[in-house]
């Protein structure tokens, strides 16, 4: 596991701490539901669509995994209901069932999936998630998509590795010095792309249980994402690395991120191919569309990101 400098080792009281200094509640009003994704404002939802010059449009999603593996212990169940080999059909259907939470199906988590004590994002109580879905912080509340400029820190090439190993976290320095080596600067509205070179790895070592490791960034990296004020946050994981190394906080990314920010998350993304396009246009910013499947009281949706370069 890489050591954590000194000056950014983090303690659970400074993690506990960044719930009040870091909080977005009450920023845009007491019944905001969007959180950060307020900070796509016209204008930037208008510079991010001039980033589109070659037209060319890159998914970064996985397929949905209907494979059982150490990272899936919970495939994606898929059935046919109608096929070809029936004579008597006219047509073809299907059925998926799935949960999208986890570390295998990308997914963006809604801004009710985590608590802290006794509330979600914005104050709002935690017993406003019934067993009838969440009243408020549902990913029904982005129906109308994401549409921003998207920025990718490929910190691997940064490192010139192929990928970050199982565990290890990345630090502000490396945000910064991969913002350094893309000549690019991640700013207020974008949506923000960390690749830890999760899928490359596996694709050569297999797969392996991601609740016990996984690259990911750093519960350091919380204030420089607050200052940068990103719309959302995503990554080839699940944004935090496990373990933390932030002692009784298994996840403090998404502790802090959703709830005192209002941040949301897209993670098990694919960005192998979004880093191979990045590298080939030699840019690391293109207009990234985002649409959640409007789930009514939802805590998350499957979705695919689509970079257009």
């Amino acid at each position: 596991m890489k050591q954590i400098p000194e000056h950014h080792q983090i303690a659970r009281e400074q993690v506990i701490e960044f719930m009040r200094t870091l909080s977005n509640w009450g920023r845009w009003g007491a019944e905001d539901q969007l959180g950060c994704l307020n900070y796509i404002t016209a204008e930037r939802r208008r510079a991010a669509a001039a980033l589109v010059r070659e037209g060319v449009t890159v998914s970064a999603s996985r397929a949905l995994p209907t494979e059982a593996a150490p990272d899936n212990p919970h495939p994606v169940k898929h059935l046919m209901t109608s096929t070809g080999l029936d004579k008597q059909s006219v047509a073809s259907g299907d059925y998926f069932g799935l949960s999208p939470h986890g570390y295998a199906t990308t997914h963006l988590d809604a801004l009710c999936h985590v608590f802290y004590k006794d509330v979600m994002y914005n104050g709002h109580a935690r017993e406003r998630v019934t067993p009838a879905g969440a009243e408020l912080n549902s990913i029904d509340a982005l129906r109308c998509g994401i549409f921003a400029r998207g920025v990718l820190l490929d910190i691997p090439r940064t490192k010139q590795r192929a990928w970050l190993e199982p565990g290890e976290a990345v630090i502000p320095d490396d945000l910064e010095q991969s913002e350094n080596f893309e000549a690019v600067r991640v700013q207020s509205g974008d949506f923000l792309l960390i690749r830890t070179g999760r899928f490359a790895y596996r694709e050569k070592h297999g797969p392996w249980n991601a609740e016990e490791r996984l690259a990911g960034l750093h519960a350091s990296c919380l204030p420089w994402i607050h200052q940068r004020q990103i719309a959302g946050l995503g990554c080839d994981g699940v944004s935090d690395v496990i373990p933390s190394q932030v002692q009784k906080i298994r996840l403090p990314i998404h502790l802090v991120g959703i709830v005192a920010m209002g941040l949301h998350l897209l993670d098990n993304a694919d960005l192998e191919a979004l880093a191979e396009a990045c590298g080939r246009y030699r840019r690391w910013e293109f207009l990234l569309v985002v649409a959640p499947l409007v789930l009514l009281k939802g805590t998350a949706s499957p979705v695919n990101p689509v970079a257009i370069f």
